[in-house]
Order: C-alpha cells, then sequence, then structure tokens
C-alpha cells in the first residue's frame, strides 16, 4: 500500500522537464483557478488505492458525495492497488488515458520523479486560491513539494496530502494475556516477547518480504540506532552514507537472527502485504508491524480478539510522514474540478470523519475526535511529530529502491545472501541511483 522514490539526471534536463510540463497544461503559480466551477455535465475520474473500510476510503467515499452535491459533476471511481500505480503511473501518465486526479505516492522517487518529468500540474495556484498551506504544518508540507530535479522540501506544490501515517506494532491483546507478555517498553522487552511466543509454537512477528512491511521493519531496525543527521543525509544526500555502518548493520544482522530464530517465518518471502494484514485480523500471529494505513480496516474487521498498538520500543524515530498525495496530472481535462475536490477532502466534515474511522487527519477538529481507538492512534503520531520522530520511508532515496529492498531482503530470508552481501548490493544500488538523480 505504502512506497516511497526520485527524478532523473542532470538540473537542466530536469528543469526543462518541469518547464515542458508546466507548458503543455501544468497550472502555474500565475494560472486562474475557479473556486466555484460547474461541473453540470462534466465528469472527473479519480484514481486511489484506498481500501473501502480503510478510514481513507470511507472519508473519501463521503466527499465524492460531496463533491457531486456542490459542483453537479459526475465521479468516474477507479480503484487500482498500490502495486499498480507505481509500476504504470509514468507510462498512464503521459497517455490519453490519465485520470483527472489520483492518489499518488509522495517522496522523491514517486511525486517526485513524475514532477521532474513534467507529467504533474504545479499546484501553487491552487493552494494560494483555497489556502491549504494554512492546513499543513511545515512538516507535512515537506513531501509535497519538489524542487526541479524531483527533490522534496523546497520548490513548488504538486501534491496534497490530507491526512499523516506513520509505522507501529499492531498487537493482539488476547494472546499477549493468554502467555503473560506485557507491552514492551525497550527493545529487549521486545526480544523477550518475540522469544515467549516462539517458545510457545506460534511465529511472533507477521511479515511480508514480497512488499513493504519487512523492508520497514528493517528500516525501524536502524533507526533505533540512528540520529536525525543520519536520516538526512540517508534521504536527501547531504552527506555521507555507508551501508555498513553500525546502524544498517545492525538491522540486517537482527532482522538475520530474528529469521533464524524463527520469530519471522521464512514464507515471508512468499507473502504479500494484504496475506499478512488478513493472517492478524485472523487471530494468527501476536504482532504485525506496519502502517497505521491499516488501523481503520482492523478496527473495522477485527470482531473475536482485543487489538492495540505501540511505538517500536526504544527508539525516537518511526518511518512516517504525510501520507499519500493527491495529485493532478498534467493532462488531466478537469483540474478546476480536481482542486475543488482536493478541497471537499481539507474540510472539517471529511477530515473529522476520518479521524473518527482511524484516519489521522491534518484539519479536524480536535474536539469532533470522539472514537477511543482513534483518539490513541492520533496521540501516538503528536507524540512522534512532538519529537521529531518521522523518518520517512527506506525506499524514498532512489527510483528503483523500493523493489531493489524487496529483492534483497527475500535473499536475507531464505538465506542465499549474507547480511553483508545485502548491505553490498543495497549500498551499491543506492549509490548508482543517488548518481543518477544528482550527477
Amino acid at each position: 500500500m505504502r512506497s516511497r522514490f526520485i527524478a532523473t539526471g542532470a538540473a537542466l534536463v530536469a528543469a526543462a522537464l518541469v518547464l515542458a510540463g508546466c507548458s503543455t497544461g501544468g497550472s502555474s503559480t500565475g494560472s486562474a483557478v475557479n473556486t466555484k466551477p460547474d461541473g453540470k455535465g462534466q465528469t472527473l475520474t479519480l484514481w486511489d488505492y484506498e481500501g473501502d473500510t480503510s478510514a481513507m476510503g470511507i472519508a473519501w467515499k463521503a466527499a465524492i458525495a460531496e463533491f457531486e452535491k456542490e459542483t453537479g459533476a459526475k465521479v468516474k471511481f477507479e480503484a487500482k492497488s498500490f502495486e499498480q500505480i507505481q509500476s504504470t503511473a509514468s507510462q498512464v501518465l503521459n497517455s490519453n488515458s490519465a485520470p483527472d486526479i489520483m492518489e499518488y505516492n509522495k517522496g522523491n522517487a514517486t511525486a517526485g520523479l513524475l514532477s521532474s518529468e513534467g507529467l504533474l500540474t504545479n499546484l501553487d495556484a491552487a493552494v494560494k486560491a483555497y489556502g491549504w498551506d494554512k492546513d499543513l504544518s511545515s512538516s507535512l508540507q515537506t513531501t509535497a513539494k519538489y524542487n526541479a530535479k524531483g527533490v522534496m522540501g523546497s520548490g513548488n506544490f504538486y501534491g496534497i496530502p490530507n491526512y499523516g501515517e506513520f509505522v507501529m506494532t499492531y498487537y493482539n491483546k488476547d494472546m499477549f494475556d493468554k502467555y503473560g507478555v506485557k507491552v514492551p517498553t525497550s527493545f529487549s522487552e521486545f526480544e523477550d516477547a518475540l522469544a515467549t511466543f516462539k517458545k510457545a509454537g506460534i511465529t511472533p512477528l507477521g511479515e511480508s518480504a514480497v512488499e513493504y512491511p519487512l523492508g520497514q521493519l528493517w528500516y525501524q531496525l536502524a533507526l533505533s540506532h540512528a540520529d536525525r543527521t543520519w536520516v538526512t543525509n540517508y534521504q536527501t544526500y547531504a552527506g555521507k552514507v555507508d551501508f555498513h555502518d553500525s546502524d544498517f548493520t545492525f538491522a540486517t544482522q537482527t532482522l538475520k537472527s530474528w529469521v533464524d530464530k524463527g520469530y519471522i517465518s521464512k514464507d515471508a518471502t512468499g507473502m504479500k502485504a494484504q496475506d499478512v494484514g488478513d493472517a492478524f485480523q485472523a487471530g494468527t500471529y501476536p504482532m504485525f508491524y506496519s502502517g497505521s494505513w491499516w488501523y481503520g480496516t482492523f478496527t473495522a474487521g477485527i470482531k473475536n480478539f482485543q487489538w492495540g498498538t505501540f511505538l517500536f520500543p526504544g527508539s525516537k524515530m518511526s518511518p512516517g510522514s504525510s501520507g499519500n498525495l493527491w495529485v493532478v496530472p498534467s493532462k488531466s481535462k478537469n483540474k478546476d474540478l480536481a482542486y475543488k475536490f482536493i478541497d471537499i477532502t481539507m474540510s472539517k466534515k471529511i477530515q473529522n470523519l476520518m479521524g473518527n474511522n482511524g484516519g489521522i487527519p491534518v484539519a479536524a477538529d480536535d474536539s469532533a475526535i470522539t472514537d477511543a481507538k482513534s483518539k490513541e492512534l492520533i496521540a501516538n503520531f503528536n507524540t512522534l511529530t512532538a519529537r521529531d520522530g518521522l523518518a520517512f520511508y527506506p525506499d524514498w532515496p532512489t527510483p528503483s529502491f523500493y523493489d531493489q529492498i524487496n529483492t534483497a531482503l527475500q535473499k536475507l530470508v531464505n538465506g542465499s545472501e549474507t547480511p553483508s552481501a545485502v548491505l553490498d548490493e543495497l549500498g551499491g544500488e543506492y549509490a548508482t541511483g543517488v548518481k543518477s538523480i544528482t550527477g
């Protein structure tokens, strides 16, 4: 469901692509925006990859109804999988099949890459017209803005997030109680919990190495030893990155030892994120390390046991950021309608609905959030943001790093490569990817 990535080569080429994108339909800062578009007889084509029972799925369904009521336009909604959009975005957005608006992954190698290729609309004019920047803190704006090379944090708005997200440990309270396991508050206590469940014949951690969860756990292990400078160097190329440093080495060796001890099943090499989420929901695993995007789904779907969440013990940082972005393709035929839809998703009505269904809204009324579990989720997010703990995601730095991380960690899990060899592989691919961006 979630991943993250970057841009192209030389600065002049990237700048030329951005200019070309603006001249072929992308709104510029000076473009006029109609905040009251008449949509009668028009259709807005919208893509997203949220589950129907997720907080975002529930909120955006309500936003579609509100949009149709306000504008008179019809919405042609097309559900896509995360992997579908990730693998085909560049080709589709460069064709006449591009939607008018879509959910897309934030980060250098996803939204950043598409913006540098001129495939996304510069949203500065719409941001000014609707005032969205007033609802987005500076940290949330980081993933909404991209420079000419597609590197996040500065430049123009190319996407608008309307929620936040982070990664945490989901746990089965009934299983914890049955085996006398307490919620761990340190890394050693976390490993003790893993050992207790394994001794009882239970695989403690549900994991997928085919898709994102295992890569995010690997990154979390590194973050438990790293500092903010390490994150900045890794994500924005501000300093040297050594894949054989103590942080990456600890993460990779620990992951390998957990597989060897049976804390993570070798079957993870054949499991997708959805497989593991479904298994946790069915009560198979005591713990599932994954993102807040599962929260609403579990709230709606788990009926047979009590569950909760906790931040990774012993770490001040966690994978996380703003949520995915609403982006408007350069070839969108209904840009003013697309902007209007974004604005509706930022309204108090939709934000409050998201917050009460397990989402992390960016512009809700705090007093309107009454659901106890939702309050817990938002409180954990606020704890992370208060300590500058959002560390983005492991695959953001280069265009192909998501697949490369998954492939390398599959080799680690199945034993075909040692931790050192995995770090050699990832270090080489990271360096190649960064060089293609920075020149």
